[in-house]
């Protein structure tokens, strides 16, 4: 007897706010009080606005989130920590999720609240929901379709080849697959 199907939710299609946005669009800047919007949209149609205010003084770093849900208004704060590179140059931003206490660089927003992806029960990431043969089905068509992918990747505007003089690992593997496509 088959399963009976469960339509979880999926973690590609939740709104989320991650480190890597923050530190591009210059909010992690350290020593400053900085306020801003994150809006989110889809096929040019906006799907959701956030008010943000970030504190990188520190003594107490953190992200304040100001949004509605479902009519609601919601705010609360999301502690920011830093840990110092294994290089040993800078620092690297983490939110600490206010439901776990662990730290990440992203956060999801599943129901109403802004949390870790293991705060959530029954999500799952679209990989998850494919059955083994769409998986299986989609390798073969990557061994037929990568090559061309793989080429679009190397010709593209900012692509290094090369690094101090040697080809990059990127490079050979993607050379590597374009001779085996």
């Amino acid at each position: 007897m088959p399963k009976f199907p469960t339509f979880p939710t999926l973690f590609d299609d939740c709104k989320t706010i991650s480190i890597s946005d923050l530190k591009r669009w210059k909010y992690l800047e350290p020593n400053t009080w900085q306020n801003g919007t994150i809006t989110w949209s889809r096929n040019g149609n906006r799907t959701g606005r956030i008010s943000i205010t970030i504190n990188t003084y520190k003594e107490n770093p953190y992200i304040e989130l100001d949004y509605k849900c479902n009519g609601n208004p919601i705010n609360y704060r999301v502690q920011l920590i830093t840990i110092t590179s294994n290089l040993g140059r800078g620092v690297i931003w983490f939110f600490v999720c206010p439901a776990t206490g662990m730290y990440c660089r992203k956060l999801y927003l599943v129901d109403t609240y802004f949390y870790h992806r293991t705060a959530f029960r029954g999500c799952m990431y679209e990989k998850q929901t494919q059955s083994h043969y769409s998986r299986n089905l989609g390798k073969q068509f990557d061994r037929f379709f990568g090559s061309d992918k793989a080429y679009e990747l190397i010709y593209s505007k900012h692509f290094k080849k090369k690094y101090g003089g040697k080809f990059t690992k990127r490079y050979l593997k993607l050379l590597r697959r374009i001779e085996a496509g």
